[in-house]
């Protein structure tokens, strides 16, 4: 569980340096550049009473803990299983005729599942989590399409903006996400792996505030409050309440 086989280890480090992936096919997005928070210590625009919610889309496919994606019984991808990845309950997006799925290798991968065709592949992990061992690179926060745009999270601090035709990265910020996130017009509530509650400007990453918390618990909004557990924080300012 520790413990990367090295030939995995390899694989990633050589995808995160180049354009296509050797094992998968597709275009690949390069890594983000910087590891840094730009937190604003402002406040958020005013808010919506009410948080996004994705269109009710019938999304039949499945997925299994070896980076394998089903309709029914016909497999539409095939990814490679890693050793070091924690128990989660992946499921696709669906958008349109396309799928999105978060592995546990750290990517994010666009499918055509009528021809099977992987449209890219994006990587969603800070880089210098391939140099210091086996790190965990799980995506597995629900990946939101909106506006044209893919909003994922991983294991392997990175938050990140991507541009749904290309898959592109508009931006990453170095975030450890292990919850589903809320988005609330152009602001994501993102629980951090650090205990860290963000609020994520969507326009370019940047973080209009964080506050602490006690516990690792999916955010919660309505009427200009988010929820953590028992934890009440004003959305526009990050004051507990």
């Amino acid at each position: 569980m520790k413990h990367i086989p090295l030939i995995i280890l390899s694989a990633l480090a050589l995808n995160a340096c180049d354009k296509h992936d050797p094992i998968l096919p597709g275009v690949r997005t390069s890594i983000f550049a910087t590891n840094n928070v730009t937190v604003l210590n402002t406040q958020t625009p005013k808010l919506s009473p009410d948080a996004y919610s994705a269109p009710n889309t019938d999304c039949p496919y499945t997925q299994d803990s070896s980076n394998t994606i089903w309709h029914g019984k016909r497999k539409i991808f095939s990814g490679f299983p890693t050793n070091n990845s924690v128990s989660s309950n992946q499921s696709p997006t669906c958008s349109g005729k396309y799928v999105y799925a978060g592995l546990t290798t750290g990517e994010v991968v666009k499918i055509n599942p009528t021809n099977k065709k992987i449209i890219w592949i994006a990587d969603i992990y800070r880089p210098s989590n391939l140099t210091g061992g086996a790190s965990v690179l799980d995506i597995v926060a629900p990946i939101i399409v909106r506006d044209g745009f893919v909003y994922a999270g991983g294991l392997g601090d990175a938050f990140c903006k991507l541009n749904a035709t290309s898959g592109a990265k508009l931006w990453c910020t170095s975030i450890s996400v292990a919850t589903p996130f809320v988005m609330v017009d152009d602001v994501a509530f993102v629980l951090g792996g650090d205990k860290n509650l963000y609020s994520v400007k969507l326009a370019d990453g940047t973080v209009y505030w964080k506050q602490p918390v006690k516990k690792l618990t999916a955010p919660k909004y309505s009427n200009n409050t988010v929820t953590i557990g028992n934890q009440k924080f004003n959305a526009q300012t990050g004051q507990e309440i």
